[in-house]
């Protein structure tokens, strides 16, 4: 007479034994997550910039033009409306969104004109012409222009469907998390 073993007991056992082995693997990934937010690393997968896996560092004088920097961007009706559009993905920033990677190109008291593309104290900013519609073909509000207020950045990326200050206007430096660092990146 045969008998059948299982390599790791009966089936209910082979079944306790996959879920432990599940809540483990959950538990060691939600673990790893919750390690790489709290020492200052996020993945980005927006085309904004690279993808991958990015590290904040932080920024210990005030932000200048050219930095790349990690800021949270305020509750107001623009951020609202973008949200409900999708150009904002969830994350830990206040009102639920993630932080976005982007340029300062101009700090307060800099005159930024929008017209067909974006000028900086009559400088023209390169790859920063304006679209007229997002990809689901709504209309684009661009920002009026005018001097960016104090503790402000005026932020872009050079991404033409990014969703940057040409659309929603300077945004206060208390929103900046720090320098982006790119870890492990690639532009596809």
């Amino acid at each position: 007479m045969k008998t059948s073993v299982f390599a790791f007991g009966t089936r209910r056992a082979q079944r306790a034994h996959a879920v432990v082995l599940l809540a483990l693997a959950a538990s060691i990934v939600g673990s790893g997550v919750a390690a790489a937010i709290v020492g200052g690393f996020r993945i980005n997968l927006t085309p904004s910039e690279p993808l991958g896996l990015w590290r904040i560092v932080a920024l210990d004088r005030p932000a200048a033009a050219g930095d790349l920097v990690f800021i949270c961007p305020p509750q107001t009706p623009v951020m609202q409306e973008a949200r409900e559009r999708g150009y904002l993905r969830s994350g830990a920033c206040t009102g639920g969104v993630a932080p976005l990677i982007k340029t300062v190109i101009a700090i307060a008291g800099q005159h930024v004109e929008i017209g067909a593309s974006v000028t900086i104290d009559g400088r023209a900013i390169a790859s920063s012409d304006l679209a007229e519609r997002d990809g689901k073909g709504r209309p684009m509000t661009p920002f009026a222009g005018g001097i960016v207020p104090g503790e402000s950045v005026f932020l872009h990326s050079p991404f033409r469907s990014s969703y940057d200050s040409r659309y929603f206007g300077p945004l206060p430096t208390s929103g900046i998390l720090g320098l982006a660092q790119p870890v492990l990146t690639y532009v596809p």
